[in-house]
């Protein structure tokens, strides 16, 4: 007969025989696993490399380098990698762990919803003009849900009389956007504009925004049932549309140097008038996105209809925008 000391052996050998056994396997599972998602990368790889040996062929080369085998692999590995932080900051976010809107960036996110935002051009030594419309304005601005800001550059000698006078009046009134990065000068007019929507586009959330010039004074009130009128519709650009002659002699007064794209005829695009005119949202953030890339001509009404020209946007021509020639109903006369 065996003892018990020789049994307790047997079972204890049995026990780590099958203690090793399940670690053996796990382990095995382990590399199978580990396997199979490097066979699956490296398919992954192979698919890019391939891909990219097509395109090389196609253009005459015949074999993808070593470095073209590294950058595909290593974007590969990098594109996961940001997957899964997007992934985790998703979820994060769900949980409430990370706030919607990070600290310091609340200008970026606007929260409140407006109808309009205007920014009114500019320039120094303007003071009456400025007085006149907050004087029209005054009573208007906060019960229709409409913002207006005066709209002005820097000096082009930086932190002088003229920029410290403006500062100064800024600090009393509260109505400015001065554009710190945007110098102010006649030729620079259409950047400054751009400028003005890429700022607005961050700072508020509106369904239009619109430029005026302060040597005019608009009805807000009917402006605002014009823009009712529109507001179904997604790509609008509104105001007083015109067209007009190109000039290619320099010694006239607009000069445009980039004459020889309009063309024979010499004739410019249908446009809004600089000194009124509306566009919607997503035209707005259209400029906003891709202000980078978008040509600015001699006239900064012309620039911004150019802006527009092969997008699906709807042309309203708005007479009673039109500030030059008095007409019953207008929404837009001289100051």
């Amino acid at each position: 007969m065996r003892s018990r000391g020789s049994q307790n052996r047997l079972s204890g050998d049995s026990f780590e025989s099958r203690f090793s056994a399940l670690v053996l396997a796990m382990i095995a599972t382990m590399a199978t696993i580990y396997v199979a998602a490097r066979l699956f990368q490296e398919a992954e790889s192979r698919a890019c490399l391939i891909e990219e040996l097509e395109k090389r062929i196609g253009l005459g080369q015949s074999a993808v380098s070593i470095d073209d085998t590294l950058k595909v692999t290593a974007c590969r590995e990098q594109s996961k990698k940001l997957s899964v932080l997007e992934t985790e900051l998703a979820a994060a976010r769900q949980e409430g762990f990370v706030p919607k809107q990070f600290p310091g960036n609340n200008k970026k996110h606007p929260t409140k919803k407006v109808l309009l935002v205007v920014g009114v051009m500019t320039t120094f030594g303007r003071r009456k003009n400025r007085d006149a419309i907050r004087i029209a304005m005054r009573d208007l601005v906060d019960k229709k849900g409409i913002i207006v800001r005066f709209v002005i550059g820097r000096s082009e000698n930086g932190g002088d009389s003229l920029d410290k006078e403006i500062e100064t009046e800024s600090s009393h009134t509260n109505d400015f956007v001065i554009l710190d990065n945007q110098v102010e000068a006649p030729e620079e007019k259409a950047k400054k504009i751009k400028s003005f929507f890429i700022y607005a586009v961050g700072k508020w959330d509106a369904e239009f925004y619109a430029k005026f010039n302060d040597d005019v004074y608009v009805n807000l009130d009917s402006l605002g049932g014009v823009l009712a009128s529109n507001s179904d519709k997604p790509r609008v650009y509104i105001g007083c549309m015109k067209s007009g002659n190109v000039f290619s002699e320099q010694t006239h007064k607009w000069y445009e140097p980039d004459w020889w794209k309009f063309g024979d005829g010499k004739s410019y695009f249908r446009h809004a008038s600089g000194q009124v005119y509306v566009i919607s949202k997503s035209l707005a953030q259209f400029i906003s996105i891709n202000s980078f890339m978008l040509r600015t001509y001699v006239d900064d009404d012309v620039s911004i209809g150019s802006w527009f020209i092969g997008l699906d946007v709807q042309h309203i021509d708005e007479t009673k925008l039109c500030c030059s020639s008095w007409s019953p109903g207008a929404i837009c006369v001289a100051v």
